[in-house]
């Protein structure tokens, strides 16, 4: 296991692990923990998400006689990410452009292990470390909503798993998704249009009624997959419409989902004639509850002492995206969202800088050493 986290970092890369096929990622990592000293142990979250891999959890004793410190990231990255060929350009570190880079997170993934490392290869006295490593978490937090968190023995964590080192983000929405299927009435549509019901045109009309895009500053609604009809000559019967809703605050987040449901029932009843009359199902699940941690917190205080230990800016902030870090709190262990370098994630333009990697190595050894005072 290298020294230099860029080094440790373009060894991560070159392992394909999409989602639900972190098998080699998981096996390399879980060998340089256990070569940390760590005892860990992978789940069998696997079955349930579809993958061929579990979380690994991985414990390193300390001789402070504290409670852990936790850090998490996830193991698997967006498509498209096989056979990722990373270019170094500059101090920046980019994929050819045919592929994600992966930062997204393997840089969080870089930084923790390297950090963890140098702090045990200095012979400093800490507390105990704690690290979980999630699968599955590009598609819906699967490996975090499906591993056993009553063993986690930590006071607090933080998920490396954000943007600029030094940005931390202490709260993130409550995610809605919504499956809305609309029936119409099939006819061909050159002889007898008039006996069908089209249900693409029921859905768009429940559609141009929904609150969509920003509807206030803790609040956003998006639909964004539709498909229906099989043929240009047949009035088609049946779309298929999903898409999410989020919200920092829980009676706003039903509000636009009530008005989305409403949007859709006006849409389907003004379609009612003699031959037929138009149907819908709805299907709303919660995908994961709001957090936030007010930045007077020990998580929080901790995580600023590190940064201005090492000469980085702090910058405070509210998310809009889900992660890990919404599972865990939910389970009662306080997690903020802590940034690693990644840049331009979820596209072929991404990038990070090493200066980032180095700078978020060091973050996690200050946290640790910090913590263990």
């Amino acid at each position: 296991m290298s020294n230099d986290v860029v080094n440790y970092f373009l060894e991560l890369i070159a392992i394909d692990s999409e989602s639900k096929d972190e098998r080699a990622m998981a096996d390399r990592v879980k060998a340089d923990l256990e070569a940390l000293g760590a005892t860990v142990e992978e789940d069998s979250s696997h079955l349930k998400t579809g993958g061929n891999a579990g979380n690994l959890h991985a414990l390193i004793p300390g001789r402070i006689d504290k409670q852990p410190i936790l850090f998490c990231s996830h193991l698997d990255t967006v498509k498209p990410g096989k056979g990722i060929k990373p270019r170094r350009e500059n101090g920046r570190i980019r994929s050819d452009g045919s592929t994600v880079l992966g930062g997204d997170d393997k840089s969080g993934v870089a930084e923790i292990m390297i950090g963890i490392k140098s702090v045990l290869e200095s012979g400093v006295d800490h507390a105990p470390i704690e690290v979980l490593f999630t699968v599955s978490e590009e598609i819906g937090l699967l490996g975090a909503k499906h591993f056993d968190k009553s063993k986690l023995r930590s006071a607090f964590g933080y998920a490396m798993d954000a943007h600029r080192v030094g940005d931390l983000v202490l709260g993130a929405p409550a995610q809605n998704s919504i499956r809305i299927t609309i029936q119409g009435k099939e006819a061909h549509a050159g002889v007898e249009p008039e006996n069908g019901i089209n249900a693409i045109r029921v859905a768009s009309e429940a559609i141009a009624a929904m609150p969509l895009g920003r509807i206030d500053y803790e609040t956003t609604c998006n639909m964004g997959i539709i498909r229906g009809g099989t043929a240009t000559n047949i009035v088609p019967n049946k779309v298929d419409i999903s898409g999410e809703a989020r919200s920092h605050n829980k009676a706003k987040l039903e509000q636009v989902c009530a008005d989305i449901r409403r949007a859709v029932d006006s849409a389907v009843k003004r379609h009612d004639y003699p031959f037929g009359a138009a149907a819908y199902t709805w299907d709303m699940n919660t995908e994961y509850n709001s957090f936030f941690i007010p930045d007077t917190e020990p998580v929080v205080q901790l995580a600023i002492s590190a940064l201005n230990s090492v000469g980085l800016e702090v910058k405070t902030s509210i998310g809009g995206g889900g992660s890990d870090a919404n599972i865990i709190n939910a389970a009662g262990l306080p997690m903020i969202i802590c940034g690693t370098g990644m840049n331009k994630v979820h596209t072929v333009d991404e990038d990070i800088e090493e200066e980032e990697l180095r700078r978020g190595a060091k973050f996690v050894a200050a946290l640790i050493t910090h913590y263990s005072r």
